[in-house]
């Protein structure tokens, strides 16, 4: 299609989309998301484990009205809340007090390092009638001890939101870290563990430094938002890692679309931009001089596209069905269609030709919460590839997928007491892609789970909180992994070539073992003091040693 063809379809789309959401009826709420990593997130989720609530949290992360809604449910009926959870519920309710109180944005006020009107202590707190702006600084130490590397880890930034009007939503955080880790660029260290991965700036021996940065601007209606923002997005549940969209890559810019006609049916649309780590040695040119290698370099540019429709068939049961593409070369204008059927435009129009084509998933999810009492049951099924009509011929199936089963029950014996079973598997092969520019990665970390492929984990796992704001982890974890194997295994298995066969955890590298024991107090809002310790052993399948790796850390945190 001519170039001038596709601006002329985009400036279409973006004036019918203004057209759309300007007629849009009454607004109900702005659109900020909150850090994926608030413990707000585990409180919600367990309360509609037991009932209490409905609380959709398939995709995150979800916005601070949503999750103020949701904390106002639950105070609607305190009878129903143990001691310790009215307790935490009221210091919830403290954070989203702007989220609930819409009087607040008819005042104006300046504060510098005081109490919000909810006693919520803030760096800044201005307001008028149509504005508002709350800011944090984010500041963090902690020491890690083990017997391959003790590290320290320390950070400082900035944590700003907002709104505009009624309609929109704004934020950025930026948080620059420091450790003391050997190396630089991407440590190697961070791809064999389930903490987010990250891009590092060159730095001396012995030193790390690199930024993380979450950043959006949203406009909202009635019952959606669409927005451009740079964060983590999260697709289904995982006790230690997600097969779907997890956040072991950093983050990425996407532009998002959410949009709930019903309240039984969700939809949500994400185009991504990712960084392909592969040179255009076409495109890349000369600087006409020396310095630093005199080259302007250029990457594949990459580009991801996902969307999902969750249904609530009962009120205990939420399914879903996603479809993601990862494509490069250029920006293409059918995949900024929300509602288009991927992979058969992906056929289409590359002509069938592999060469030519993208790398497209499906995926599955059904959640279960309370149909069983104080019991969350999921099962996540990931198709990277597969052959229906031989799925169950070991000589010429290609079960290029990955999934998990788990269970959680609220409340046994004790009140507070959650056990925590899962099983993870993803098969060999998945993730990756002929093309290694659309392999199922961002900066060449995985965006499902840490592991990668050709791996299988069991957990299990006790949660437990014996006052409030105090959380307690015990974990054990065993994993099993093969070997990656290649390309000429992935793309001819599966076509009477015995030679080529691959089982399940072929070219067996390892099994581990692990022992994790976590503490978290939240003392004010977004202050943590945590500590941990850690034993595991590995089992090396291909030289037949064994080693440990005892561990512990402490840290403070404020802002996440």
């Amino acid at each position: 299609m001519p170039i001038k063809a596709n601006i002329h379809i985009i400036r279409m789309a973006c004036l019918l989309s203004v057209f759309f959401l300007c007629s849009s009826a009454k607004t109900q709420g702005q659109v900020v998301w909150e850090n994926y990593r608030n413990e707000v997130y585990d409180y919600l989720a367990r309360m509609a484990q037991k009932g209490l609530i409905n609380f959709d949290d398939v995709i995150k992360p979800l916005s601070r009205t949503y999750i103020a809604k949701s904390l106002q449910e639950l105070s609607v009926h305190p009878d129903r809340l143990s001691s310790t959870e009215k307790k935490e519920l009221q210091f919830y309710l403290q954070e989203y007090y702007n989220e609930l109180d819409t009087t607040v944005i008819n005042s104006s006020t300046t504060s510098f390092f005081k109490k919000d009107p909810a006693q919520r202590w803030r760096a800044f707190n201005i307001r008028s009638k149509d504005f508002l702006l709350n800011g944090d600084p984010i500041l963090q130490g902690g020491r890690n001890y083990n017997n391959i590397k003790n590290y320290t880890h320390q950070s400082i930034g900035i944590d700003i939101w907002g709104y505009i009007g009624k309609h929109i939503g704004f934020q950025f955080s930026g948080n620059d870290i420091s450790e003391n880790r050997d190396g630089h660029g991407k440590d190697s260290f961070a791809y064999k563990q389930p903490q987010t991965g990250f891009v590092s700036d060159t730095g001396s021996h012995g030193h790390l430094n690199y930024s993380e940065i979450r950043a959006s601007i949203t406009y909202s209606w009635k019952n959606g938002s669409i927005g451009f923002g740079q964060d983590y997005l999260l697709w289904g549940y995982g006790l230690n890692g997600r097969i779907v969209m997890s956040d072991k890559s950093p983050t990425y810019p996407y532009l998002r679309l959410d949009y709930q006609p019903f309240a039984w049916l969700k939809f949500q649309y994400t185009h991504a931009w990712l960084n392909s780590d592969i040179v255009d040695s076409s495109r890349t040119y000369g600087y006409g001089n020396t310095l630093y290698g005199g080259k302007r370099v250029i990457y594949v540019p990459k580009f991801m596209a996902a969307h999902t429709i969750t249904f609530k068939p009962v009120k205990t049961l939420d399914l879903s069905l996603g479809e993601s593409i990862v494509y490069t070369d250029q920006l293409n204008v059918g995949y900024l269609i929300p509602v288009m059927f991927f992979k058969i435009y992906d056929n289409l129009t590359s002509n069938n030709n592999i060469n030519a084509g993208s790398n497209g998933q499906f995926f599955f999810q059904a959640s279960s919460r309370n149909m069983l009492k104080n019991t969350h049951l999921y099962g996540t099924l990931f198709i990277d590839e597969i052959r229906v009509s031989e799925m169950f011929n070991k000589s010429t199936s290609r079960n290029q997928l990955g999934f998990n089963i788990g269970a959680s029950v609220a409340d046994v014996l004790i009140p507070y007491l959650s056990l925590n079973a899962e099983y993870t598997r993803v098969n060999p092969f998945v993730y990756r892609n002929l093309n290694p520019a659309q392999n199922y990665t961002n900066h060449s970390y995985y965006i499902g789970d840490w592991m990668g492929n050709n791996f299988d984990r069991i957990i299990l796992s006790a949660n437990y909180t014996p006052v409030a704001k105090l959380k307690c982890l015990l974990r054990y974890q065993y994993i099993r992994k093969g070997g990656a194997g290649t390309l000429d295994q992935q793309y001819n298995q599966g076509y009477n070539t015995p030679s080529y066969e691959t089982p399940f955890l072929f070219d067996y590298q390892f099994s581990q073992q692990e022992i994790f024991l976590n503490f978290s107090y939240q003392w004010l809002h977004n202050l943590y003091m945590s500590a941990y310790i850690s034993s595991s052993s590995q089992n090396n399948k291909v030289s037949g040693l064994t080693t440990t790796n005892p561990s512990l850390g402490v840290s403070i945190s404020y802002g996440l």
